[in-house]
């Protein structure tokens, strides 16, 4: 079961997709957070939502907001992916321990060994505002983020 809303978010250490490591805490009183959990990079549903986030990225990530995309790709695969599909924001791997971070949140798929698509909205002081989980296939609105992130 995914982490409730109003929950502290698990602080975690993953590195991107150039291989340089990003620290959840490291935002806290900065800047709120829009944490993505996709499960493969390559994938048709996981290509077209990011891509869409790459088409509202001055709104999903600026002097007030961070987008971060996590997987359980290899950061390898993370930076092929990042640059084929031109992706200039923070994709980070859950590779290693295999899904730890995934788990964490609640959004691991133990019998897929992959994430579910799962979505928080996370404040300055790290709380959990705003969430959703759906289901390997189903894709969702990256709207409904820019609205969550309007209420906070």
């Amino acid at each position: 079961m995914a982490i409730e809303v109003g929950s502290q978010a698990p602080d975690f250490e993953l590195k991107n997709q150039h291989g340089e490591l990003v620290k959840l805490s490291d935002f806290r009183g900065e800047k709120n957070v829009v944490l993505v959990f996709y499960p493969f990079a390559f994938t048709g549903v996981c290509t077209g939502e990011l891509c869409a986030i790459k088409e509202e990225l001055p709104r999903l990530q600026n002097d007030d907001v961070q987008i971060l995309a996590v997987s359980n790709d290899s950061p390898f695969t993370l930076r092929i992916f990042a640059e084929r599909e031109g992706l200039e924001y923070p994709l980070l791997s859950d590779f290693w321990p295999h899904g730890e971070v995934s788990t964490a949140y609640g959004v691991f798929d133990e019998a897929k060994g992959c994430a579910v698509r799962g979505t928080f909205v996370i404040d300055k002081e790290g709380a959990v505002r705003w969430s959703v989980v759906n289901a390997i296939p189903d894709a969702r609105d990256e709207q409904e983020y820019l609205k969550a992130l309007a209420a906070l």
